[in-house]
């Protein structure tokens, strides 16, 4: 499986553990993937490109504080993830 594949499996894998109306921060996903306590922070800007890639296809929405986030607006300070309107049509 590609590292793409890897981040978007391990992202939709944390948001579907957590309560529906829970959040992850991208650095859930990073710190989950990560082959030790360092190593998270590269796999960081990975993350965002692929949370883009599934907020494109409504599976999740990017939040920062109470606003919705476009899938290509810049991801500048703090963001969390969300389940959007097509969580139930994944996979």
């Amino acid at each position: 499986m590609s590292q793409a594949g890897l981040i978007e499996a391990s992202l939709l894998d944390l948001l579907a553990a957590r309560n529906p109306d829970a959040s992850i921060c991208p650095s859930d996903v990073a710190r989950a993937l990560a082959s030790d306590d360092d190593a998270w922070r590269a796999l960081m800007e990975p993350v965002r490109q692929v949370a883009r890639g599934v907020a494109r296809q409504g599976i999740v929405v990017i939040t920062q504080g109470r606003r919705v986030l476009a899938a290509d607006s810049p991801l500048v300070g703090p963001v969390r993830l969300r389940r959007g309107p097509a969580w139930d049509d994944r996979r």
